[in-house]
């Protein structure tokens, strides 16, 4: 059961030392219960102490990982309900789903499509988590086509089947490898096979139940047969009531329903008659709670603006998406090459960067450090003034880079040109456009400038 702040204040050192960010134990041990901090945070906190807490201080979601080669996609370890309470931590993993009764050769293509399929995303290489491979008939063939993928492709897999018997022999071919995956097809009429199985290979196995009472009662009966790793089905294939029950179980997890507190799984083409809509099933699939969501179809087009979703999502609130800040060649650019400056916000980094180079005009791009803020915010913060493009300027030896002395600022903080010009002498301050769209155009104008 979980302990009350109270109950936490008093198993903890009680020496108000501050160390943990918080003025008197008190207020820490409120947030733990919360479960708005980690009792690694304290530092003084005894052994004994920390037994007692376990519980207290363990998400209310279980992280769940599903692994090969090296390679994992974990799900849970979620503490709050929404997004800006806090953040997120473990982005859903996609899953792209096979069939066991495809040619060997239709397998091996596909997986070697999803496994070589990257995209660049503000700077991030993003990448299509791992495949699901479901048994539509016996045993060997299941265990032919398990192994078809992972000779192909060694990502993480879940395995799906509904006769356990089928499943082993799958999961014997992934287990060979050093695969961890995800086995998939227990129902409250098989779950204790389903059960030994996940127990004696080590590996997570999902259950499938419509009413939430009996799911929360299979998962405490697998857990006290001895599996932890455990994620969930609710049964629903409808998305208003998917959205509804994942809600739902989110929402008793975090209130210490302990026995739904574990990683969800969806199944979006399910969930729709269009193949069409499929897309928007998973994009709701994972902003609402699924920690693994399994496609029915590989397609670029769907899974690019999935990606970009999903890392939008689980990113810190708190944390902009920042690039490295310094000086970055576009194209390649000399020293007469034009010099622009932007903020390290990825975003606008990106913007301005992609402009420049569709230019093809060559150039360089001096990236400020402002605390990842964007080009107005970052001003209006103090974060993107005058000293700190001055600093960046002479950080990086431009003066020694370039034959001119011509330095381009964005077009919303024309205000700076005046103070830029005093702390950078002998300079000629530019105001370029107020939108990265606008470079292309301005590039043809500047050796005039």
């Amino acid at each position: 059961m979980a302990l009350s702040g109270m109950q936490i204040y008093k198993l903890l050192p009680r020496t108000n030392c501050k160390e943990c960010g918080y003025p008197t134990c008190l207020a820490f041990a409120m947030k733990l219960a919360a479960k708005q901090v980690e009792l690694d945070d304290c530092p003084y906190v005894s052994e004994e102490s920390r037994a007692q807490l376990a519980e207290a201080s363990q998400p209310p979601i279980r992280l769940v990982t599903v692994s090969a080669d090296g390679r994992e996609a974990q799900a849970g370890n979620e503490t709050v309900m929404f997004r800006h309470e806090k953040r997120f931590y473990n982005k859903p993993g996609l899953f792209v789903r096979l069939y066991d009764d495809q040619p060997v050769e239709a397998l091996e293509a596909q997986a070697k499509e999803v496994a070589d399929y990257t995209v660049e995303y503000v700077g991030m290489e993003l990448k299509v988590d791992g495949l699901a491979v479901e048994a539509t008939d016996g045993g060997a063939q299941f265990a032919e086509a398990v192994k078809a993928v992972l000779d192909t492709a060694l990502l993480p897999l879940v395995l799906i089947a509904e006769d356990a018997a089928v499943m082993a022999e799958g999961l014997k071919v992934a287990r060979e490898v050093g695969a961890k995956p995800l086995i998939y097809g227990a129902t409250a009429e098989t779950w204790q096979d389903f059960a030994a199985l996940a127990k004696e290979h080590g590996v997570p196995m999902a259950i499938r139940e419509e009413y939430l009472d009996v799911l929360a009662s299979l998962a405490a009966q697998i857990k006290e047969a001895g599996v932890d790793d455990i994620v969930l089905d609710h049964g629903a294939r409808d998305l208003p009531v998917a959205l509804a029950k994942q809600t739902h179980m989110r929402r008793l997890a975090l209130g210490n329903v302990r026995e739904l507190g574990y990683p969800l799984i969806a199944f979006p083409g399910e969930s729709v008659d269009d193949p069409e809509m499929m897309p928007i099933a998973a994009a709701q699939a994972v902003a609402k709670y699924a920690g693994f969501v399994v496609l029915d179809e590989f397609s670029p087009a769907t899974i690019y603006p999935l990606l970009a979703l999903r890392e939008n999502i689980y990113t810190d609130p708190q944390t902009p998406i920042q690039v490295q800040p310094g000086l970055y060649e576009i194209g390649e650019p000399t020293a007469d090459s034009p010099l622009y400056v932007t903020t390290n916000f990825s975003i606008t980094y990106f913007a301005v960067a992609n402009e420049i180079s569709g230019s093809g005009i060559p150039g360089w791009l001096l990236v400020a450090d402002a605390e990842g803020m964007s080009v107005l915010t970052a001003w209006a913060a103090g974060k993107f003034d005058a000293v700190r493009i001055a600093k960046a300027v002479k950080e990086n030896g431009l003066a020694d880079k370039l034959n001119h002395r011509k330095l381009v600022i964005p077009g919303h903080v024309s205000v700076l040109l005046g103070e830029i010009e005093e702390e950078l002498p002998g300079w000629k301050i530019l105001v370029g456009p107020r939108e990265a769209v606008d470079i292309p155009g301005y590039t043809k104008v500047w050796g005039s400038l």
